[in-house]
């Protein structure tokens, strides 16, 4: 029976485009490794049949409100750096495609105690698993001043992170800080009127990203796709921020993140991938005007090498 509750959850970007990117038959096996509120999974089992299966990733006790009843489901309550640990767990050693829907969903930002929008105030949190980690909050009030300002510098690219993590050091010296409300009055001074808003949302994005170890996440779950997939096999990512899209860009071109480019004795590129699509697919403006937080989003297509 399908959860009402996942409609107004989040809206899937790209939806159409990424699941057909995923080059799926019926008997196939596949991985949503974000599942969230369900939309890209829900697409990719309406395309199997009789011998289908759909792994779905996702660490937010708040998604499990959106799994569906199917017998070619299978929900893994995981985050998707251990992809191939949960697949053998469930005697899955190779998979037909791999889909990563990297944006963070709408209903994290319209939740006011999730803590990731600047928009209400409450707690500093932005845990995706609220059952373990260190919280924004924690990492505000412990981290010391070089590593907060590396942390704004590599993951918000911002300009100002030395003065911004000194007005943070110097702030929670005579008192922690706690909450969101807190935190905006603390550095809004930094940032020009005009600019406050873009300003605040790379702070945020920063911080996130911390909380959650994204790049390390994604790190792992990439570099996992090169032994899960089967030969001919898709990994689809949609990517929202130029810091995740190298990444997906580098492990598609080269086989690893960092882009180190290995060649063969003959010169040939040494990689476990070819390129479905050379150009990014993006969000026509149809998409955009229904979703705006689709505007940066980018999908990147590649195949298993079956040479």
């Amino acid at each position: 029976m399908e959860d009402k509750s996942q409609s107004t959850y989040h809206i899937p970007v790209l939806l159409k485009e990424s699941v057909d990117a995923m080059d799926i038959v019926p008997n196939g096996t596949y991985v949503d490794v974000t599942f969230g509120g369900g939309g890209h999974t829900r697409e990719i089992l309406s395309r199997l049949g009789e011998g289908g299966m759909l792994y779905s990733f996702d660490q937010d006790a708040d998604a499990e409100r959106n799994i569906p009843d199917n017998p070619h489901f299978t929900f893994v309550r995981s985050n998707f750096r251990y992809i191939q640990n949960f697949l053998r767990y469930h005697g899955v050693e190779e998979v037909d495609a791999i889909l990563a829907d990297l944006g963070v969903s709408s209903h994290h930002f319209d939740d006011s105690e999730r803590g990731f929008s600047f928009r209400f105030d409450g707690d500093l949190d932005m845990r995706m698993n609220k059952r373990s980690g260190k919280t924004a909050a924690d990492i505000l009030n412990t981290y010391d001043e070089e590593r907060l300002a590396d942390l704004f510098y590599l993951y918000g690219e911002l300009k100002n992170s030395r003065k911004l993590a000194s007005v943070i050091v110097k702030r929670r010296a005579t008192e922690p800080i706690k909450t969101i409300n807190d935190f905006i009055d603390l550095i809004k001074v930094l940032f020009s009127r005009e600019r406050e808003k873009k300003e605040l949302a790379k702070v945020f994005q920063a911080l996130r990203i911390e909380v959650n170890q994204e790049m390390e996440a994604l790190k792992e779950m990439l570099e996992a796709s090169i032994k899960v997939l089967k030969p001919g096999g898709r990994l689809v990512v949609i990517t929202y921020h130029s810091l995740e899209d190298r990444m997906v860009k580098n492990i598609m071109k080269s086989g690893n993140v960092e882009g180190k480019i290995k060649q063969d004795f003959y010169g040939r590129v040494e990689t476990p991938f070819k390129l479905v699509n050379n150009k990014v697919i993006v969000p026509n403006d149809e998409e955009i005007e229904r979703n705006p937080r689709s505007r940066s989003a980018k999908l990147r297509i590649a195949e298993r090498r079956t040479d």
